[in-house]
């Protein structure tokens, strides 16, 4: 009879829980909403998240808190995400490192910080091609100058990264790899203090996205010597990519907004819903064409299927990198 009764008021609660969990997404959001950010701040990742947060806020009628957790190529962030509440009050702003850095845990015979399956995407924002910037003072005018120094200099020009395996390291690794040059790698935290270090000199370049270099390219102090884009970028027309240098090689550095898995559906629908929205906002267009960096937004059945896609070839990448010392 015991037993009986223990069943029946454990049913009972779990019946009440899930009522109220239901209640509580349908009326989503109530209170405000922190966005990790896995950068710090100065980077592509902080540049797409602070119009986000602010269109974002606009449109659910709630805060949305940024919130930078660095480390690990932002793998700390990411995994935050990953093992946080579903409810939506904990959301990421991820770059597509993000599709990089659970195979390459297991390439160094880790355990993953986080699995894929564990987060759920919302949209993609943007989808720019990875630059190749140096110094202006330094002698390589040009993307020739530049590899033709690296032949005959291997692992003299050092470049620094946002950490291993993440979307400033890879692009530099395919390019080693395809055009037979070598270079020195040297992990930061992220882009904004990678760009730092080569304004101040102990870099002689860097992979980053077109957002963290241009005010420094307009003001004469970087030079951006080829795109790794599909296209020539429309801040950079003079700038040639490397498909048009005769270089097989393409990477983009997306960004893009998810949630934990098991998020209830009605919570993702109204996030969804908010950032398709965000598209026809003024404010929010204004700041990305100030920013110079395109729109390119996906909604999330697109935006899976794309992402599947880059999983996939970003895994081989990093297969084929292998260990890193």
């Amino acid at each position: 009879m015991l037993s009986t009764i223990v069943r029946a008021l454990s049913l009972g609660f779990l019946c009440l829980s899930a009522s109220a969990l239901s209640a509580s997404a349908q009326d989503y959001p109530t209170r405000s909403i922190a966005l990790i950010v896995p950068f710090p701040p100065g980077g592509v990742a902080d540049n797409v998240a602070r119009p986000v947060a602010q269109a974002l806020a606009k449109q659910l009628s709630q805060p949305v808190v940024i919130e930078n957790r660095q480390g690990a190529g932002g793998g700390i962030g990411m995994a935050q995400v990953a093992k946080a509440k579903p409810d939506g009050y904990t959301l990421l702003l991820a770059l597509s490192s993000i599709s990089i850095l659970p195979e390459a845990d297991k390439v160094l015979g880790r355990a993953p910080l986080f699995r894929l399956d564990q987060l759920t995407p919302i949209a993609r924002f943007t989808a720019d091609p990875v630059v190749l910037a140096v110094r202006a003072e330094s002698p390589w005018k040009s993307y020739e100058d530049f590899v033709t120094y690296t032949k005959a200099n291997p692992k003299k020009i050092n470049y620094g990264s946002s950490g291993n395996y993440g979307t400033m390291h890879v692009p530099m690794e395919m390019l080693g790899a395809t055009s037979g040059a070598s270079f020195t790698h040297v992990p930061f935290t992220g882009a904004a203090p990678a760009v730092t270090a080569l304004l101040g000199g102990s870099l002689d370049a860097v992979a980053t996205g077109p957002s963290t270099v241009l005010q420094h390219v307009k003001a004469g102090k970087l030079r951006v010597l080829a795109n790794w884009g599909p296209e020539r970028h429309p801040a950079l027309p003079d700038v040639p990519t490397l498909r048009e240098l005769g270089v097989n090689v393409e990477f983009v550095q997306w960004a893009a907004l998810f949630a934990p898995s098991g998020t209830p559906e009605s919570v993702i629908n109204a996030l969804r819903k908010a950032a398709r929205e965000m598209q026809d906002d003024s404010a929010f267009k204004q700041t990305f064409i100030t920013l110079q960096t395109p729109l390119a937004y996906l909604d999330a059945p697109a935006f899976r299927t794309y992402w599947e896609i880059d999983v996939k070839k970003m895994t081989e990448v990093v297969q084929r990198i292998g260990k890193l010392e």
